[in-house]
């Protein structure tokens, strides 16, 4: 059995690791998965060794909340209301916190830095709050001053310390001790204040009035919310996206009861229920057509733009869109069994399974913590033992504490990723959090989805070849004859007409075929647009053009064949095409080291087409979403970091179970949000500086992290008064503070130098549309139906009388596949009627061998 959990509680990748130990630990679990992003746990489990209660208790003995989640991915599928999402409440709380923290820190930082500060100080303030004169002033407003940031960001004091008291300690018990030291020793030196004051000891009032450590108390917790909210920020995007899912099927249903029209809930409908479906609307269930006809959108499912064709005994998708016809189906599939309610289970579950990616610091905290607090104790004792007074021995052991701070160890990784998303957004990269950017640098495969990924997601004329036809006829009469229809392949057609100008004529007794073409009267004339086989089916000799057909389709393109009256106009093709820049993406992506793969669910031929192109050296067509999230996992089980680059629904589960989720910014709402980055420019270019961009940051997260522990290897034996009996050199805490705070000054301005990195487009971008050439072709060749005729009328000179008529008509009407001859002396002209296709020059050669001269 395989149970999904919320998980309350976590705050770094220590904890989730805590959690999955301790159910680990439980007889009857087999595999256990917590997802720190989104705060969830899958366990896989023996029901008959332990239940869910056995589960929870686990999670709460470890420290932490954890729930059964009650909603199914087939109940939220007809679910109409959206709760509160506890994400949000969790933002809107830390920015309450983060407000009144920073409103409370800035009065308490200019009181105690105030002599230090390149900043006006009136008289009045320096007067009453000189650390000398008036010391309990100075000391007492920093006391009450933090009071209010310690109660506001209590968490990490509660967490810290109680899962210290466990032996499991985090980042909060960091962020908690460190704080809370600083202040200990704050209040420990407005006693001694006092005493000094109330003895006369100035030098005692001006020793400790110097080691006031209040400020650093309220700017730690402060610093390490400030990274929390942006964290907190990033995580709210990513669990909108079973929302986006839950949103495309209907919350209701129209079907036939008893003969009558009955709307109900999604919720009632049950397998084999007749389903009235009409244009415009959505199929509330997976069925089959048992009556009518229409053009459906499965974009939803598929991912691919052009509508597919379905009749009687076709299947239809629930969450599909009805495009064109009035339909009627039986539902085979319903609730949380359609295809849409499995790619909702599939998102979830992959959201589930994905491993959080464990933070280099907070690893590394579990041991340091620890050490450093047994380092404290040890050497204040040992001071106290060797004859140092209290107040010394103190002084060291809160000296180790405060300089050993986890600020510089918490800001190496979230201060570089910060600046880096933040490069990334200035040029259009979005990316959602620091986990996805840490992942990014060792992708060595990277997957592209084809329609809307690659291509622009619509078609265009790519191609025009004329059957002995004036150009500008053959258009009006196929723009006319496409300018009744919906089809995507219809609107690339009528858009490069009117770019060349056409005027559009009118058509009469239009009449779309159903999955073969269009056909109307034009000024008189019979006229038809469509497939071979429908042309085929009019009697029209279409066998001369299959090489031409055959060559455009492998090439990816859609023809269509267009006649007038008898006679086939010629052929006008159009495709899906590559956006300006996706052959550099490819190349660039190679240059780096990237495998690069295209997956989609067209047809091989078209796909293969567009993949020789671009030199893509992989394919994988015909998928369905759950054969794209398995293709992502099979990569991954060979060792392969993947990355996904998609815009339709159809993509949100492979985007999320891909180690980084990349989407096209005018892609689907859905895709969006699943993905880990978004690409707002929809260049491809700019997912290779993405990778790019992970690397430099994740460099600089490296040194980042050496500097914060060498940091900590020199500065600790000094606080421990390691040189304090052969020099006398003792580090007073106030000292440890400063170079605490140096630390993390370091940190953040090496991660500054990222604002420098350099985004690098071999091509300049825009958002105009792609400069298509047209290839224009002009088949000398009549092509017209079986057992029609076709005239043609000639200039003959040389005629002088009656039998020079007769000659003519004669040497003419002996030719083969002509059937009748009308010569004309009066006018010099002689008008065939053929059969079959005869050539200018042919007529010529019999013309001339009876004496005449043929004009051409």
């Amino acid at each position: 059995m395989k149970e999904n959990f919320d998980v309350t509680g976590m705050s770094c990748s220590a904890c989730s690791s805590r959690v999955e130990k301790a159910v680990g630990k439980i007889v009857g679990a087999d595999n256990v998965s917590v997802n720190l992003l989104t705060n969830s746990m899958q366990v896989k489990f023996d029901e008959t060794k332990i239940s869910i209660a056995n589960i929870v208790e686990a999670v709460v003995d470890a420290g932490y909340g954890a729930s059964p989640k009650k909603i199914t991915a087939a109940q939220k599928k007809t679910t109409t209301a959206t709760p509160e999402r506890t994400i949000d409440k969790e933002i809107a709380a830390m920015k309450f916190r983060l407000k009144w923290s920073i409103i409370f820190l800035v009065p308490t930082v200019y009181i105690a830095m105030h002599s230090m500060l390149p900043l006006p100080v009136p008289e009045f303030v320096s007067n009453l709050f000189d650390g000398r004169a008036n010391a309990v002033t100075f000391a007492f407003a920093q006391f009450l001053l933090i009071l209010p940031i310690m109660y506001l960001n209590r968490k990490y004091y509660i967490n810290g310390f109680k899962t210290l008291a466990m032996g499991a300690p985090n980042m909060d018990s960091l962020v908690g001790l460190g704080s809370m030291a600083a202040a200990a020793f704050g209040a420990f030196a407005l006693f001694r204040i006092g005493q000094g004051l109330g003895g006369g000891d100035l030098n005692l009032v001006d020793e400790y009035s110097r080691n006031l450590y209040f400020e650093s108390a309220g700017m730690i917790v402060t610093l390490i919310t400030v990274g929390k909210f942006f964290e907190a920020r990033a995580k709210g995007k990513t669990s909108q996206a079973v929302e986006k899912l839950i949103n495309l099927a209907p919350k209701q249903a129209t079907i036939l009861r008893d003969g009558e029209e009955v709307t109900i809930s999604v919720d009632e409908l049950v397998v084999g229920d007749e389903i009235i479906v009409k244009p415009g609307e959505s199929f509330a269930a997976d069925g089959v057509i048992i009556d009518g006809n229409t053009s459906v959108d499965e974009s939803a499912l598929t991912g691919e733009s052009l509508p597919v064709n379905k009749t009687i005994g076709d299947e239809v998708t629930g969450g599909t869109l009805n495009k064109s016809g009035f339909v009627k189906f039986k539902s085979t599939r319903v609730g949380g069994e359609t295809a849409i309610s499995k790619i909702i289970a599939l998102v979830e579950e992959a959201s589930s399974s994905k491993a959080p990616i464990a933070k280099t610091a907070d690893k590394i905290a579990g041991i340091f913590v620890p050490t450093v607090i047994a380092i404290s104790i040890v050497v204040g004792l040992g001071w106290l033992l060797s004859g140092a007074g209290v107040e010394f021995a103190f002084s060291i052991a809160v000296s180790i504490l405060v300089i050993s701070c986890p600020c510089a160890l918490g800001l190496a990784t979230p201060v570089a990723i910060m600046v880096g998303t933040g490069k990334g957004a200035e040029n259009g990269i979005l990316i959602k959090s620091g986990e996805s950017l840490e992942t990014a640098h060792a992708i060595d495969t990277v997957v592209m989805d084809k329609t809307g990924t690659i291509t622009e997601g619509k078609p265009f004329v790519t191609d025009v070849i004329l059957c002995n036809t004036d150009e500008k006829i053959f258009l009006e009469t196929v723009a006319a004859l496409e300018s009744k229809s919906e089809h995507p392949l219809a609107t690339a057609v009528t858009n490069y007409a009117s770019d060349k100008k056409i005027q559009i004529p009118v058509t009469e007794n239009f009449q779309a075929v159903f999955g073969k073409g269009v056909r109307a009267q034009i000024d008189g004339f019979d006229c038809y647009a469509g497939n071979e086989k429908f042309l085929s089916e009019l009697g029209f000799q279409t066998d001369i053009l299959s090489d031409k057909i055959n060559a455009l389709a492998t090439e990816g393109k859609t023809p269509i064949i267009v006649a007038r009256g008898e006679k086939i106009l010629g052929i006008i093709a159009a495709a899906d095409i590559e956006k300006k820049n996706s052959a550099q993406a490819v190349k660039d992506f190679k240059s780096i080291g990237v495998d690069v793969i295209m997956l989609t669910g067209d047809n091989e031929r078209t796909a293969q087409a567009i993949a020789k192109r671009l030199g893509i050296d992989k394919v994988v067509a015909g998928v369905l979403p759950d054969n794209k999230s398995a293709e992502i996992s099979r990569l991954q089980s060979e060792g392969h970091k993947v990355a996904m680059i998609g815009d339709g629904i159809n993509d949100a589960p492979a985007l999320a179970k891909a180690d980084v989720g990349i989407a096209i910014g005018a892609g689907t709402d859905v895709a969006i949000e699943s993905a880990d980055a978004v690409l707002v420019r929809n260049d491809l270019l700019d997912a290779v500086s993405a990778v790019r961009l992970s690397r430099a940051v994740m460099t600089n997260i490296k040194q980042n992290l050496f500097w914060a522990f060498f940091y900590n290897i020199i500065c600790i034996p000094l606080a421990a008064g390691l040189l304090y009996p052969a020099f006398g050199i003792k580090l007073s805490p106030m000292i440890g503070a400063a170079a605490m705070s140096m630390s993390s000054v370091c940190v953040v301005l090496n991660a500054l130098r990222l604002r420098f990195f350099n985004v690098e487009r071999s091509i300049k971008f825009d958002d105009t549309p792609r400069d298509i050439k047209v290839r224009t072709e002009n088949f000398q060749t009549d092509i017209l139906k079986e057992g029609a005729t076709v005239q043609k009328t000639f200039k003959v000179e040389g005629m002088m009388c009656k039998h020079c008529q007769k000659h003519v008509h004669d040497a003419l009407a002996g030719m083969d596949g002509v059937t009748a001859v009308e010569v004309s002396l009066e006018e010099n002209t002689a008008t065939v009627t053929m059969t079959k296709e005869i050539s200018v020059d042919d007529f010529a050669k019999v013309i001339e061998e009876a004496g005449y001269e043929l004009v051409k």
